[in-house]
C-alpha cells in the first residue's frame, strides 16, 4: 500500500516539536512523537536535511507527500514549511500540521481543515510563512497546566511520565492513522473518526 511514488510531491505532513534530546518526549514534541509513529506504519526514516527540516518521501493511498521534522526550533517553524511549499508548489489545504494542544485533555485528537493559530507559536509560524491559515492540522492533546499561575513555557517543555507517556504513545499512533485518513478519505471522514 505504501510504496515509492515518483511523481511529484502533493501534500507536507509536517510534525511540530524541538530537536534534540533535551526536548525528547516533552509536551511541544507531541508531533515529533507522531512522526514517530507515522515513520513505523510507512517503514521510512525521516532523516534527510532539506528545508531546515528532517524530511523523507513516502506514498499515502498514491499520493507522493513529504514528511517534515522541522529543526528550527518550534517558533520558527514556518520558515521550513513556508520553503517546502513555495518548492512543491504545495496550496496551504494540502499541508497538514501535527502539533501540541494544551487545551485539549491528554490523548484526545482534534483534526480541522483549517483554524487560528489559537496562541501556539508554531502555527503563528506556519500562517505567517504560507500567507494562509487554511491549511488542515491535527492537534494532539497535551492537557493544561495544573494549576492558572503554572508557567506555560515549563509546562508545554515538561517530560511526559508513566501512564501520560503511555497515553501519548497511543494518541500518536491515532494522529498518524488521522493523517493518513484525511489523505485517502478527506477532512469529513477523518474529523468524524478522530474527533
Amino acid at each position: 500500500m505504501f510504496l515509492k511514488s515518483n511523481g511529484p510531491v502533493s501534500w507536507l505532513i509536517v510534525f511540530l516539536g524541538n530537536p534534540g534530546p533535551k526536548y525528547e518526549c516533552t509536551r511541544h514534541n507531541a508531533g515529533f512523537m507522531t512522526a514517530d509513529a507515522m515513520t513505523k506504519k510507512l517503514g521510512v526514516s525521516i532523516n534527510k536535511l532539506r528545508f531546515k527540516a528532517l524530511t523523507a518521501s513516502a506514498d499515502i493511498g498514491g499520493e507522493k507527500v513529504l514528511l517534515m521534522k522541522p529543526q528550527t526550533f518550534m517558533n520558527l517553524s514556518g520558515e521550513a514549511v513556508g520553503e517546502a511549499a513555495r518548492f512543491y508548489k504545495v496550496p496551504p489545504e494540502h499541508v497538514i500540521v501535527v502539533s501540541d494542544e494544551v487545551s485539549l485533555p491528554l490523548g484526545k485528537l482534534r483534526v480541522r481543515p483549517k483554524g487560528s493559530a489559537g496562541g501556539h507559536n508554531g502555527l503563528k509560524s506556519i500562517i505567517a510563512h504560507l500567507g494562509s491559515d487554511a491549511f488542515p492540522r491535527i492537534r494532539l492533546g497535551v492537557g493544561a497546566p495544573p494549576h492558572p499561575d503554572y508557567d506555560m513555557a515549563d509546562w508545554v517543555l515538561s517530560v511526559f511520565r508513566n501512564q501520560d507517556l503511555e497515553d501519548m504513545l497511543s494518541a500518536s499512533d491515532r494522529a498518524a492513522e488521522a493523517v493518513i485518513t484525511y489523505i485517502t478519505d478527506g477532512p469529513e471522514r477523518a474529523m468524524n473518526k478522530f474527533n
